[in-house]
Parts: structure tokens; sequence; C-alpha cells
């Protein structure tokens, strides 16, 4: 009769490419499962949904599932889940003969002589569960190449989701009681003060740092201006501050919608050796500066630093390489410039509602990559029409969708006068303003700067010293 049952109790589950052979599962672990939730269900049955959910999915036998969500539905409905109860609610369900009767439940029952390994039977069932969604995600994705008329990068792009997906449920955290945690925490604490951990990622920017605390891990951190005030020198300035300069080099992903990877290249080089890139259009680079750009050559070259120049980048196509990214190279700081000129995965009614689908998405991958990510953004063109000397952006002033403002964690506003960089020497520098206006953790302010135009440079200004600055001391 055992075997009879068995027979009956496996699915008729897709085995992908290998159609002659059986996923991986085991039937006894299965019912050692099921036994423990029937034969103590007040507390196993907690522990079982906690570690596998409640679709059922980590069951390989059609049989056992069906008998696991009647244990759920009557847990559901604060009922025991017994023997007599789960046979009543299989039979009121026309399903008790097709599981195999009382007698298959009766073989469940007796199938363990205690619950006591509940919690590592779980796991079993859990990893078994893991390795089916591999098959079947691998056997779609060899149908789906099949296609001549499918897109091959978006192909990619959806496999691998697919398995990053897989991944991200198998690794799921656990609820955590706060005993812990607060041990935990104040452990973090004490580091923090002996200077044995860091805060987040330090921009180079000593004042700006103390208000945010730098780049942390898991946060959106929004850097917006409106256009040819200086966001994305500022931004690279930040990126060469974290993966080229210090003793701490950092590797860096930079996504690039607005510049070439040549531009960004070029300026890096330029800025790094000091000598504004008019100098090799206007005729006034010379031997002295040969030496500055060789030697910025070799300090820069060995830089971990990721450029990617796709213009219109998708959110997939974003997800896609910066998981990628991680993996090979253990990335630790994303930026994007910037993000209105970005697109959705999908048709959305209207720009506003895109940007936010954007914005959300940016923000789960800072989670779940647990990196920050610097997002340049634009403001809209309300900031120009007030014309007032003492006007300053707000956080009304984010183009186009106040969800920026609700998923970013930090929200800055670079501002100058534009016009205060028109016709000023090479060399020369104009007053600047980081302004702090959103802070989700800290505080908010206005740091002071001041920017070369000529070496697309930005430097805090004094009182806080050149040490400050993102060169240091000079």
């Amino acid at each position: 009769m055992a075997d009879i049952a068995e027979k009956k109790s496996v699915s008729a589950r897709p085995a992908g490419i290998l159609p002659d052979r059986a996923q991986p599962h085991n039937l006894k672990v299965e019912q050692a499962v099921l036994a423990a939730m029937l034969r103590d269900s007040n507390s196993c049955v907690d522990t079982v949904v906690g570690k596998l959910g409640t679709s059922g999915d980590a069951f390989y036998s059609a049989a056992h599932r069906a008998v696991f969500a009647a244990i759920i539905e009557l847990h559901k409905n604060d009922v025991t889940a017994d023997l007599l109860s789960v046979a009543q609610k299989l039979k009121a369900a026309d399903k008790l003969e097709a599981v195999g009767g009382e007698i298959f439940l009766a073989e469940i029952y007796s199938a363990i002589a205690t619950a006591v390994n509940i919690e590592p039977w779980c796991d079993i069932l859990r990893n078994l569960a893991m390795l089916r969604r591999m098959i079947d995600a691998c056997s779609g994705a060899l149908m789906k190449c099949f296609n001549s008329d499918a897109d091959p990068n978006q192909l990619v792009e959806e496999i691998e989701t697919d398995i990053y997906n897989i991944r991200s449920e198998s690794t799921k955290e656990a609820v955590r009681d706060l005993k812990t945690l607060v041990k935990e925490e104040f452990e973090m604490l004490m580091a923090i003060r002996d200077r044995k951990v860091e805060v987040g990622i330090p921009t180079g920017y000593t004042p700006l740092d103390e208000f945010t605390g730098g780049l942390k891990k898991g946060e959106m951190f929004v850097l917006a201006a409106r256009p040819s005030i200086g966001k994305t020198s500022l931004g690279l300035n930040i990126i060469a501050n974290v993966a080229i300069k210090g003793e701490t080099r950092r590797p860096v992903a930079f996504f690039s919608l607005e510049m070439t990877d040549s531009q960004i290249a070029r300026r890096l080089l330029c800025s790094e050796a000091g000598i504004p890139e008019s100098a090799f259009w206007n005729g006034s680079f010379n031997n002295n500066d040969l030496v500055k750009l060789t030697s910025a050559a070799a300090n820069i070259r060995d830089a971990k630093l990721f450029i990617d120049p796709t213009g219109g980048l998708t959110l997939s196509e974003l997800r896609a390489k910066a998981r990628r990214l991680k993996n090979e190279h253990d990335i630790q700081l994303i930026v994007i410039d910037y993000l209105q000129l970005m697109h959705a995965d999908s048709r959305v009614d209207g720009r506003q509602q895109e940007v936010a689908e954007i914005s959300g998405g940016i923000k789960k991958l800072a989670k779940d990559l647990n990196v920050p990510v610097l997002v340049l953004a634009q403001l809209n063109r309300e900031i120009d029409k007030n014309t007032s000397a003492n006007a300053r952006p707000k956080l009304a002033h984010l183009r186009e969708s106040g969800a920026i403002e609700q998923d970013a964690d930090i929200v800055t506003f670079l501002h100058r006068n534009r016009d205060d960089a028109k016709n000023i020497p090479d060399g020369s520098s104009v007053e600047a303003e980081l302004i702090v206006e959103k802070n989700r953790n800290g505080k908010i302010g206005t740091v002071k700067l001041n920017f070369y135009p000529s070496r697309m440079l930005f430097e805090a200004a004094p009182p806080c010293g050149r040490e400050y600055a993102p060169g240091g001391s000079e």
C-alpha cells in the first residue's frame, strides 16, 4: 500500500531539458515535515511557515502539497490540524481519495517519532526547491533561446533576473529579536567611535560627511542641480575621491547617460593633472603640463572605475549590469548621471509615474546590493523664475517626480550663480553651495564650496582648510 501511495503522491512536475528524469526531491523528508505539523500543530506549523512560506512549492509531491495546503488553511482559521481535521478538510474539497485516503494520512503521521529536527528538515526541502526552480528557470531560458525573434539583450536580462530572484528568495532574512540587534548595534557604535569601522564611504568633502556620515550602504544619495551648474563635475570629483585618491581605493560603477566614456576619462585625467582641457586646443599646453599629465595617467590607470556610457539606460539594464559588476568586481559605489535620462521597463501613464518607478527601482537596487547609490538629478525651471538673491532650491524643485524625494535617504542641491563663472581667469574660483535639504538619519544644512571652472573642480571652502579639499593640502 505504501508503494502505491508514494506513486500517487509524486507530481508530474516538468523535468525541463531532462524529461525522463525526476527533479530533485526527498519524499521521506516531505512526509517528516508534514508529520511534525500533524503531531504538534501549535508550534511546528509556525516554524514551517517561517522557513518555507505558505505556497507549498517546497513540496515536490502533489499529494503532499494538498495535505500541506489543508493544514495551512486549518491553521489560518485557528483549528488544530490533526489527522481527523485534515482528513475532513481534504474530503470537503474532494481531494482525500486523490491523495491516497485516510490510510495515506496515517502513514504520514507515523513517519517520525519526534519533531525535534523540524528546522533542518525544512532546510533540506528549501534547498531542493531552489534546485527545482533553477531547473525550471534554465529550461525556460533554453526554450526562449530557440525563438529567433527574441531580443538577445532583453533575453539575457530576463534570465539574469530569474536567477537573481531565486538567489534572493533563498537568502531572505529571518525575523530577529531586539536583544540580539541591540547587542550588535551597540558593538557597531563602539567600533565607529573608536574609528575601527566607517559609517560610510567618505566623499572627500569632510564638511559634507559631517552632515551625512558619508555614502552609506543601502542608501540612495541624490545630488540635484539645474543644467550647467556642475553636478556632473561634482559627481566626478566624488568618484575620483573614492576610486582614485587616498590610500583606500574602492571599485566604483559609473553609469553615464549624458557623457561618453572618452569624455569622462579625459575629464578625470585633466582634473587629476590640474590642467584645463582648453589647454589642448588653445595652444597653452607646455612641457610642464606634459609632466603633470604623465604623472596623472600613471596614478589613475589602475583605478577600479567601471564606466557604462549607455544612453537611455533602462531600469532592468541598470540592475543586470550593476549585479554583474558587484559579483565580478565587488563594486562599493554606484553613480548614475542622471536619473531623468533613464527609462522604465514598461509603458506607464505619464513621465512622473515613469520617474517614480525608476526612483523606486534605484532605491531597491541599493538595498539589494547593499551599496550606496549616488544619483544625479535635474531640478525643474521654477527655481530660475525666482529673481531673489536669496533664492535656493527646495525639494519641490526636483524635476518630474516627488517620488525621488520620498525614496532618497539624502537629497542635496548644488547651487551657484551661473554668471559668476563667465570670463574669469584660468585658476580662479567662484563660490558655490551644496545644500543638504533632506537627511533621513542626520541633520541638514549648507556646505560652502569653491568651484574652479577651468579644472571642473570643487573644493571645500575656508574656514575648513584645504586638507578637506579633494586633493588634500597642496
